[in-house]
């Protein structure tokens, strides 16, 4: 049996089409995911405020951190759904469940969101 890393692309020319790759993914949720056009549009409103407040290293890498985490498990959710999608159209218990899993979680990472957010901002001008 032949070395399958052979025909792997590797050192610079991996990194190139891994950016690649996800300069597309990036452009397709855009185009395609009203959720994550909504998460977009979210955070360019958000982290200039961030950047406003000037609120030290650490608290502003929880702010902007908590954004890109909404982002970063849509994405995730969306390819789960899109792969039980492309597998098959038919209602199964078993693929409303992880979509409902995938759901979950972006409903966890907007609830870390508003309590990182609410949190600073509560101890910053109450």
């Amino acid at each position: 049996m032949e070395d399958s890393t052979k025909f792997r692309n590797t050192g610079i020319k991996r990194v190139i089409l891994a950016t690649k790759y996800s300069m597309e993914g990036l452009g397709y949720a855009f185009k395609n995911e009203a959720a994550f056009r909504q998460e977009a549009l979210m955070s360019i409103v958000l982290i200039p405020v961030a950047i406003w407040l000037q609120p030290g290293f650490v608290p502003f890498c929880l702010l902007v951190g908590s954004l890109l985490l909404v982002m970063i498990v849509e994405l995730l959710n969306t390819g789960i759904e899109t792969a039980i999608d492309y597998q098959s159209m038919e209602i199964h218990p078993m693929a409303k469940m992880a979509k409902d899993f995938g759901s979950a979680a972006v409903f966890l990472s907007l609830v870390n969101l508003i309590l990182v957010w609410g949190f600073y901002l509560w101890d910053r001008f109450v």
